[in-house]
């Protein structure tokens, strides 16, 4: 067993206790990873009991390996005549409590999960414990902190490959397919999100990834890139220009830059969220472009999932920062039509001595 698994399970009990809950029942791959250890089980189940002794629920295959890996009680279940559905059920019905009170991740359990154990346990009642979750993995342990810093080299690694590949007239899943595989030879296990590699004329949408458009001469090209270390993201946002783009367009990078310095300055152990992004913003008050800044959330935590909702840096957030946590900074644009897009973006950790970048990689200005 790893170390430091029974302090996170028996930390994830004392929330329990604390949210007045009788169990949790852990599904999703992100959590399994940070409180059972498992960064590959499948059709598994993590069972918490406010007090007493944890136990997965897994394939009866894997069960021989989980318990060698995990160091905690594994039960195997014969697969179709049991699921990790039906065992999490009996096991819930075991407690011997009419009405336990289970908390769950909000977004990581399947309607049949529930209805097994809502058949199972007709009075559950049903606690989210995401957040809490999220706050137990914000600060992060030594092993955690070095593989992001392995998926951050692995990053630069695939910035160098889109950066060399980037030209106008290819389409920008050409980039990504370069920046893939350069990380993937560099170390990287996959991106937890789908990589961005953006024309301009797609930049101020929220939430695009590369695809069939055709990069544009005389323009910037956002790349956004994630990868993967034994479960745990690092992040990076770099913007390439091509040909002669506009003055003003390339303005907002250096601007964009100037208010990631801000903001990353701002980064210390016991200041607010909200502290933060005033710094950051602030920049942007200064630079004039105020009424183009529509985003009141500049960073989250980066772990195990490369957007952790604790901390997130945003307007009037009162949480504060602790040593060890990382963060990314800073991915909004200067939303201006026909100028705006540009984008920067770094994963970043808190120390005593201040923050450190664990992407490390050029932030100037790329011209093409």
């Amino acid at each position: 067993m790893k170390k430091y698994i029974p302090g996170r399970i028996a930390a994830l009990q004392q929330k329990l206790t604390q949210l007045k809950l009788d169990a949790a029942l852990i599904y999703d791959r992100e959590n399994l990873i940070y409180f059972a250890g498992a960064a590959d089980l499948e059709g598994g189940v993590l069972c918490v009991p406010a007090q007493g002794e944890a136990e997965i629920f897994c394939l009866w295959v894997e069960a021989a390996y989980m318990r060698q890996s995990t160091g905690l009680k594994v039960t195997g279940y014969p697969f179709p005549a049991e699921t990790q559905s039906t065992m999490a059920a009996k096991w819930l019905a075991g407690l011997g409590l009419t009405a336990p009170r289970v908390g769950f991740t909000r977004y990581f359990i399947s309607l049949k999960d529930y209805q097994c154990l809502r058949g199972a346990v007709p009075g559950m009642v049903v606690g989210d414990i995401a957040i809490p979750c999220y706050q137990l993995r914000s600060v992060k342990v030594q092993e955690e902190i070095d593989r992001i810093r392995q998926a951050s080299k692995a990053l630069a690694a695939g910035m160098d490959a889109a950066v060399a590949t980037v030209k106008a007239g290819i389409p920008e899943y050409e980039v990504l397919a370069e920046a893939e595989y350069a990380m993937g030879k560099a170390g990287s296990q996959g991106s937890s999100f789908r990589i961005q590699v953006l024309a301009h004329s797609r930049q101020m949408n929220i939430h695009p990834y590369a695809g069939k458009t055709l990069l544009e001469d005389n323009a910037p090209v956002v790349i956004h890139l994630g990868a993967t270390v034994e479960g745990y993201v690092a992040k990076m946002c770099r913007t390439v220009f091509l040909g002669n783009p506009p003055e003003e367009c390339v303005r907002i990078y250096q601007v964009l830059k100037k208010v990631q310095n801000a903001a990353v300055a701002a980064l210390m152990p016991g200041v607010t969220c909200a502290e933060v992004y005033d710094a950051a913003a602030e920049v942007i008050r200064q630079e004039g472009y105020e009424k183009q800044w529509l985003m009141e959330h500049i960073g989250y935590g980066v772990g195990i999932r490369q957007s952790e909702f604790y901390p997130i840096i945003s307007k009037d957030s009162p949480v504060v920062l602790e040593e060890n946590m990382v963060v990314d900074l800073l991915l909004p644009t200067i939303y201006k039509p026909g100028l705006g897009g540009p984008r920067i973006t770094d994963t970043i950790l808190m120390t005593i001595q201040g923050p450190r970048y664990l992407t490390e990689y050029n932030r100037e200005v790329i011209m093409k």
